[in-house]
């Protein structure tokens, strides 16, 4: 087999940093100088960062995305991230705190897991259950919006516009809420 033969698994790290009072503005310029040095690294594929809701929360997520295993594993121990978690420290009121997952086990993770994911064939069930009503209902609304708009209805720019929608509502909105549904059974 050669190397363009293979498959990936990809890889997801999932941070949790909790800021102490006043040190957002010093954490968030922090962020800054990390996430360029995270995306150039090999295999970076995504940065996605949750803040804090005023007033609500002081902890700050971020979901880093990696097309393997290894390449997560070599940003995070890099000299690079060390060094700059060395530097964050004093803005935590935790030490660093982060879960990495293998594909999309992260989005079948109740929040403060650390380890506990459902078996893939649960996982398969679940995320076919979800899929399965956005792909009937998200092209409705979809394709009609492109045409409002005035963009041309190619199949490829309608087949983009419905997939991400369904992403991102799979990610942002249906699967947090749903596995709280089905947790029991998800995790027996």
């Amino acid at each position: 087999m050669n190397s363009s033969d293979q498959l990936y698994d990809g890889a997801t790290v999932v941070i949790t940093h909790r800021v102490r009072d006043g040190a957002q503005t010093s954490y968030n310029e922090w962020l800054n100088e990390i996430g360029p040095l995270c995306r150039v690294a090999p295999g970076h594929l995504d940065w996605q960062i949750i803040r804090p809701v005023a007033g609500l929360t002081t902890s700050y997520t971020v979901i880093i995305g990696f097309d393997t295993p290894d390449h997560l594993r070599q940003w995070m121990g890099s000299s690079e991230r060390r060094r700059l978690i060395d530097k964050v420290r004093p803005l935590l009121v935790e030490d660093d705190d982060y879960t990495i997952h293998s594909g999309l086990d992260f989005l079948f993770m109740p929040k403060g897991a650390k380890a506990k994911v459902p078996v893939r064939w649960k996982q398969f069930l679940v995320t076919w259950s979800a899929i399965y009503p956005l792909s009937l209902g998200v092209p409705l609304i979809v394709v009609p919006a492109i045409g409002a708009v005035g963009l041309p209805g190619s199949r490829w720019l309608t087949g983009l516009l419905v997939t991400g929608t369904i992403v991102g509502l799979m990610v942002y909105a249906v699967m947090p809420h749903y596995t709280k549904f089905v947790r029991r059974w998800l995790f027996r």
